[in-house]
Formats: C-alpha cells, sequence, structure tokens
C-alpha cells in the first residue's frame, strides 16, 4: 500500500497539470485569445526564459525513479534549484498581470495557461533534441503554479474587486506579498511530492530543503515577477526586456556558484578514491557508502547543510587506511580492533583538515572509533553504514549475505551502533529489496 502512494502522487499531478492543460487549450482554441500581441509577448519571453535555463543537469523533478535494489541517488545543493528562472517570472508577471501601458487586460486563468504551456515547450524544443528536456514534472510545476496564481488574481481583478477592495495602495502590495508566497509555497509543495515519488526520500525534509531552497532563485523570481507585471502595466511591453537583465545576472552568479560547487564535489570525490586506487579499499566502496548514508540520513529527516557534511564524511572515512603499511583484507576496518581502528580515524580526520573542507566533516571522520553515545549523528551513520557495506561485501552481496549483516548490525547495538540508525538503513534497504548495495 505505501508502495502506491508516492505512484499515485505522481499520477494526482500530472492529472491535474493535464487536465488544466487541456481546458486552457480548449477555451483558447474555441474562444481565440485576448490581447494576442500582450499573448505573444509574453510567450517569447517565457520561451527565451526556458531557452536559458541551467545548463544540462535535470532539475529536482525530473530525476528517473531508482532501480529496484538499489538506495535512492544523491541530490544536488538546492541553493539554485529552479532551472529556468527568467521563464518562472515571466510566467507569474503574465499570472498577475491586469493592465498593459494603462488599458485593461481581458485574458483570464485559462489563457494564462495556454501561454505558459506554449512558451514552456517552445523554450525546451532545443534542449529536447540534445537529450536534456526539463520533463514532464517541470512543465506540470510550472502549470499549475502559474494556474495558482492566475485564479486567485485575474478573478478579483475582472470582476472589478480589486479596485474596490484593495485598490493600489499599502494593501495592494500586501495582497501580491502573500499571493506571491502562497505560490512559491505551492510549488515547493508539488517539488517536493514529485521527488519524494522518484527518490522515496521521506517528504518532510525534502519540503525543508526546497523552502530553503526559495532564498535563491526563488526570491529572485518573486521580486522580478512581482515588479514585472506592474512595470508593464504603465509603461509597457519595453518592461519585459528591462527587468529580465537582473535576473539573467542573477541567474549567471548562481551558474557560477554551482559550478564552483560541482567542482568542489567531484574533487573530495576524487580524493576519497585514493583509498581505491591504492588498493586498501574495494572499487566504489566510498561511493556506495557515501550514497547509502545519505539515504539513511534522509531517512532519518536530516536536511541542507546537515547532508553535506553526511555525504563528504562518508566519501572520506576511510582515507586514514592509507597510513597502513598493509591494505586491510577488503578494506574492512570494522574487524580491526578497536585501537587500530581509532588510529586510523585520527589519521584520516588530520587528512580531511588540510582538504579545505568543513571541520565538521573531519570530526565526523575522527569519531568512527569512538562509541556511538559518544558520537554525533553524522559520524552514527557512516559508522553503520560502513559496517554494513563491509559485511555484506565480504558476503558476495547477496540478499542472505545482506540480512546476514543486518542482522549483525542489530546485535551489536549494545555498544556498536546506534539503534535508531540501524532501524533506518533496514528501511532504506527493505524499499529497495534487501540487497547489498550494488557496485559501481
Amino acid at each position: 500500500m505505501t508502495a502506491a502512494l508516492p505512484v499515485r502522487a505522481v499520477v494526482a499531478v500530472y492529472a491535474a497539470a493535464a487536465a488544466v492543460t487541456v481546458a486552457a487549450l480548449g477555451r483558447v482554441a474555441w474562444h481565440g485569445l485576448a490581447e494576442p500581441g500582450i499573448a505573444l509577448a509574453f510567450g517569447i519571453f517565457i520561451a527565451v526564459g526556458e531557452l536559458a535555463r541551467w545548463g544540462t543537469r535535470p532539475g529536482p523533478g525530473a530525476l528517473p525513479p531508482a532501480p529496484p535494489g538499489a538506495p535512492p541517488p544523491l541530490l544536488e545543493e538546492p541553493s539554485a534549484r529552479e532551472p529556468a528562472p527568467l521563464g518562472a517570472a515571466g510566467a507569474l508577471a503574465y499570472a498577475l498581470l491586469g493592465e498593459c501601458a494603462g488599458r485593461a487586460t481581458g485574458h483570464g486563468p485559462l489563457q494564462v495557461v495556454a501561454v505558459v504551456v506554449a512558451g514552456v515547450l517552445t523554450g525546451a524544443v532545443p534542449h529536447v533534441a540534445r537529450g536534456c528536456g526539463p520533463g514532464l514534472d517541470h512543465v506540470a510545476r510550472r502549470v499549475l503554479t502559474a494556474g495558482f496564481a492566475a485564479v486567485c488574481f485575474q478573478p478579483l481583478h475582472h470582476s472589478g474587486a480589486w479596485e474596490h477592495r484593495i485598490g493600489h495602495g499599502p494593501l495592494h502590495a500586501l495582497f501580491l506579498l502573500v499571493l506571491l508566497v502562497l505560490t512559491l509555497l505551492c510549488d515547493a509543495v508539488l517539488a517536493s511530492a514529485l521527488l519524494a515519488a522518484r527518490t522515496r526520500y521521506p517528504y518532510g525534509p525534502l519540503l525543508r530543503d526546497e523552502l530553503r531552497a526559495l532564498r535563491g532563485t526563488g526570491s529572485a523570481v518573486c521580486a522580478t515577477g512581482a515588479v514585472m507585471a506592474p512595470a508593464v502595466a504603465v509603461a509597457g511591453l519595453w518592461a519585459l526586456p528591462v527587468f529580465c537583465v537582473p535576473l539573467l545576472l542573477t541567474q549567471l552568479s548562481f551558474r557560477r556558484y554551482a559550478s564552483v560547487r560541482a567542482t568542489y564535489r567531484q574533487t573530495i570525490a576524487s580524493l576519497a578514491r585514493a583509498t581505491e586506487i591504492a588498493g586498501y579499499t574495494p572499487p566504489g566502496h566510498a561511493r556506495r557508502v557515501a550514497v547509502l548514508s545519505t539515504a539513511v540520513g534522509r531517512e532519518m529527516r536530516l536536511s541542507g547543510p546537515d547532508l553535506s557534511v553526511l555525504e563528504h564524511a562518508a566519501l572520506m572515512h576511510d582515507i586514514g587506511q592509507l597510513s597502513l603499511v598493509d591494505p586491510v583484507p577488503d578494506g574492512a576496518t570494522a574487524v580491526l580492533p578497536v585501537a587500530e581502528q581509532r588510529r586510523i580515524a585520527l589519521l584520516g580526520g588530520a587528512v580531511v583538515r588540510r582538504t579545505g573542507v568543513p571541520a565538521a566533516v573531519a570530526a565526523v571522520v575522527e569519531q568512527q572509533a569512538d562509541p556511538y553515545r559518544e558520537q554525533s549523528l553524522p559520524a552514527r551513520i557512516v559508522r553503520t553504514v560502513n559496517a554494513y557495506e563491509d559485511l555484506a561485501q565480504a558476503s558476495g552481496g547477496s540478499a542472505g549475505g545482506a540480512l546476514a549483516a543486518l542482522e549483525r548490525l542489530r546485535l551489536g547495538t549494545a555498544h556498536d551502533y546506534e539503534p535508531a540508525v540501524v532501524e533506518s538503513l533496514a528501511r532504506v534497504l527493505a524499499r529497495g529489496g534487501l540487497t547489498a548495495v550494488p557496485p559501481g
């Protein structure tokens, strides 16, 4: 029953977006466009925004489902998760547009959806041709959030209630602010639900990550969309190219930031592979421990910076083995004496501190041989997952060996492993089938 819920969430979002899209396109086909010049201008603006989307990486809503038997994948930093901020701002501005150059507009919520769909799909064509399209999740989110903002604003404007009850004073600004916040919350809820369905991560931490990401491009999108609509109302369509410049500069800044973060993570991953290249650990060991540790961390509702510390510490937890004269068989430090484990952990922490990563990462590495009650939660997770990986891989990676490894961890909860971490690991493994972490 629980496995069907994520699928139902995706189906529900897709069905709602499809129904709204069909109604919008049908309405436009039957009645035609109101103010076609304005609709064309905003459609082109949205399409250009989609063309300028982030590189070739898919957004969080475009991740493929995790394969059976594999833990959920690592996720990227949430600071720049909106892949097409210019397109999002254009869609939001058109949804909040009531006048153009002093003349009232007559488009309604369904026309807003139709123009947004046309702009998104037009801008996505070159990306699809290169095999890096935005995905259905992105289109569904754009349709539903733009439709939500339009439904909240357009009927009030066309009925005259906006002028009589809200006007153009401070109450007008307050209402727009509340509407923008609700629209962002709507998008965050949709993005979290779709991502939870794709990755099988708990919904709560994903929602917190999405809300935290609103401080990045989300705030820029809201500010640009909210200012662009009144600017078009006063200055006309010439305001569109003028107001796109600040957001393009913001997008460029976030793209450079994302590039630096990607290089930083690649450097850590390359350093973590030093033990594999030297023959101290099996190929892919650090990556497998990092993926599974991150999944367990999300299961225990970690998010944001805590997950970054956990991922980096899991990647580098075995770096201290480079101090050994002879490699440990299969790199299984869990079977070494406690004193030797502590020496390796302290040496590993000393190496990590010289790499420039946050001190919290080195602290997690240094705590690997301490009793779990004296460890931080990330250190407990890395220790448990590393022990599971060592025990499961030693058994050949079979389901029976994975079950035996998990049972040994449960027997060690009195002193070596945190019971809550072991049970979270069991739940993560159960969702993907009780198998060892696949190699690679």
